[in-house]
């Protein structure tokens, strides 16, 4: 009996540590997640963020030197063209004067005063000279009455009247010269603590108007202060006629064409928004990337079909630019691709086996690629394969999580 005994442990052992080896060396199947290939529709798109702007910006700035008052404006208030006031200049004062200015603008005064002095004594003898004139014109008219004197002598002594006539005129005229001279001169010793301020009722300013209807969008000189000929003072524009401007890689921009669709995403609203390409510029630009390579950029202009209300000048966007679309393809995920023997490849999973199938693709875009040869609707592929994962292999699909 114990002989038997013996015998059926040993047998029972044996099975134990078969079915141990079995179990141990036995192929496990892989966990995997796959995914269905179906047919449906695809597009492909550039991604590039962009900017808002209005498409017509009017710089207000100053048409002369002068002295600037406070902007009263703030960002974001209407304005009225020809009627709503963006800036109010005033007249420069003049700059303070040294010693040695001051000297010789004193020496320019008195100058001007012996000038005047000079010019009034010419005009008393001008003026002496023309009385003698008048005293013989009426001699010699008295004289030709009565044939004593030719005509042409009567002539000879009206000539000689209106010479000095006209020599008075010419002295006073001087004399107002220099008058004029001494008050250029006095006007030139005023120091700017001397000069009245001019009013600030706009009547000796320049006052200048907004030239459209819009809104302040930037104010660009608020402090009261001195500006020259060309300042910026504000820009205005109507928030509600907004372009975008997107800058690609110019190989990029070769692939886009005017009225391209675009969509408009990350803006801050809920909804998405969807425009038009108007134009891509026709010259590129170099621009240096955050890794610091120098790249050519190229700068396509995009109308949205609306413009919401909360969206303004100089906002953050990410366009979507269409460069291709298809209504009805047949698709397969991109985390299911991988490159073997220098073919894009896929494992195709049937019954409990991966199996790698060859594929020929054709457009493809951030998540999916379109398939031209190779797949069929309603394979399942393994996404993301691993690098146990060989042809034939014994996969699993790995539960989802909840």
């Amino acid at each position: 009996m114990r002989i038997w005994l013996k015998r059926v442990g040993l047998v029972l052992s044996a099975a134990v540590i078969a079915v141990g080896f079995y179990l141990v060396l036995r192929e496990q199947p892989v966990p995997v997640d796959v995914s269905r290939i179906g047919r449906g529709p695809m597009e492909v798109t550039i991604l590039e963020e962009g900017t808002t702007r209005v498409k017509d910006v009017y710089v207000v700035s100053s048409p002369i030197a002068g002295y600037l008052d406070r902007t009263t404006l703030d960002e974001g208030e209407p304005v009225i063209a020809g009627k709503t006031v963006v800036a109010l200049i005033h007249p420069q004062e003049p700059p303070f004067l040294d010693e040695r200015t001051l000297a010789e603008l004193r020496a320019a005064v008195d100058a001007a005063k012996s000038a005047i002095s000079l010019a009034e004594v010419e005009q008393e003898r001008a003026q002496t000279a023309l009385n003698l004139a008048e005293s013989n014109y009426k001699r010699a008219e008295k004289l030709a009455d009565s044939k004593t004197i030719s005509i042409s002598q009567l002539e000879q002594v009206y000539s000689e009247l209106q010479l000095k006539k006209a020599q008075v005129e010419s002295t006073k005229a001087t004399i107002r010269l220099r008058q004029a001279e001494l008050q250029s001169a006095i006007a030139r010793l005023q120091q700017p603590t001397n000069i009245e301020q001019s009013p600030k009722d706009g009547s000796c300013c320049v006052r200048i108007t907004a030239p459209i209807d819009g809104v302040v969008l930037q104010v660009l000189t608020r402090s009261e202060q001195a500006v020259s000929t060309g300042t910026q003072i504000a820009e205005i524009g109507d928030p509600g006629n907004l372009e975008i401007v997107v800058d690609l890689l110019s190989s990029d921009a070769a692939r886009i064409k005017p009225g391209a669709r675009v969509r408009i995403t990350d803006w801050g609203g809920e909804q998405d928004l969807s425009g038009t390409v108007r134009i891509i510029e026709p010259a590129a630009f170099t621009k240096v990337s955050s890794l610091g390579i120098e790249e050519q950029r190229v700068n396509v202009i995009i109308d949205p079909d609306n413009v919401p209300d909360n969206l303004g000048h100089g906002y953050r966007i990410l366009a979507h630019l269409r460069v291709w679309q298809s209504d009805d393809v047949l698709t397969v995920p991109i985390a299911a691709l991988f490159r073997s023997s220098g073919k894009w490849s896929v494992f195709v999973v049937e019954g409990d086996r991966a199996h790698i199938e060859r594929i020929e693709l054709g457009h493809m875009n951030d998540t999916h690629a379109e398939v031209r040869s190779g797949l069929e609707a309603g394979q399942f592929v393994v996404l993301y394969p691993s690098d146990v994962l060989e042809d034939g292999s014994l996969v699993e699909e790995r539960p989802s999580v909840q």
